[in-house]
């Protein structure tokens, strides 16, 4: 299905990121990264730029003259009261969340027109449809993402696609302090309806399918990948 399919990861270093990036490889993906880390030994010859999205200038140099997919894949989770939510911890996430993809996404235009069938796949989280303490950095920024998502998506048709997954609480090593003990592991998995927390496998064969001919009929779209957080109580 990706066989030949140019691809651009931002993010494909770490959790569900490297997870897109090693099940498009398999798949015959020739795949454009960028991250803060280098990749690990089992993508080593895959093409990889250093890129720090909080550095945003000169993002995704390197790009290929067409592009069939593009997934920004940086988040964070900063959960904290609002009144100790600084000035500089909001930029932050706004930073990284919001203007790392619109950057991301202005760079790689181009080259997902010319290939006449791009798709675009961004990250959001459960914590916009559904009010949650300590979440308003988060969720303001990812509400963002999501405003970029249907815009663009009525702005670019008919020759780009651009959805996004929205996950609840992910076993990455972004989450790692949330889930440290089997105290925290078993109260997150509570507060879904399936009583687990997701994994980076969940998120990344979703994206896979939002990139995929299988979604070609798919815009402007937030899956929500949440275990049923979001709707379910």
């Amino acid at each position: 299905m990706f066989q030949q399919k140019n691809i651009a990861i931002i993010g494909a270093s770490s959790g569900i990121g490297l997870e897109i990036a090693r099940l498009l490889h398999k798949q015959g993906a020739i795949l454009y990264t960028f991250s803060r880390h280098p990749l690990p030994d089992d993508l080593q010859g895959v093409s990889w730029h250093h890129l720090d999205v909080g550095e945003a200038d000169g993002v995704l140099e390197g790009l290929p003259d067409q592009l069939h997919g593009m997934v920004y894949c940086p988040g964070t989770i900063n959960l904290k009261p609002f009144n100790r939510i600084s000035a500089q911890d909001f930029r932050q996430e706004l930073e990284i969340n919001a203007t790392g993809a619109f950057l991301a996404l202005q760079k790689s235009y181009p080259a997902l027109k010319a290939s006449g069938e791009g798709s675009v796949v961004l990250f959001s989280t459960v914590a916009v449809q559904t009010g949650m303490a300590f979440h308003a950095g988060i969720a303001a920024a990812k509400g963002a993402v999501e405003g970029l998502v249907r815009a663009l998506a009525a702005e670019w048709a008919p020759g780009v696609r651009i959805n996004a997954v929205a996950p609840s609480l992910t076993d990455t090593p972004l989450a790692s302090r949330l889930l440290n003990t089997d105290e925290k592991r078993l109260n997150a998995a509570n507060r879904h309806p399936l009583r687990r927390v997701g994994t980076p496998a969940d998120m990344a064969q979703t994206a896979l399918f939002l990139l995929s001919e299988h979604a070609s009929f798919m815009t402007g779209q937030i899956l929500h990948v949440d275990g049923g957080m979001g709707n379910l109580r």
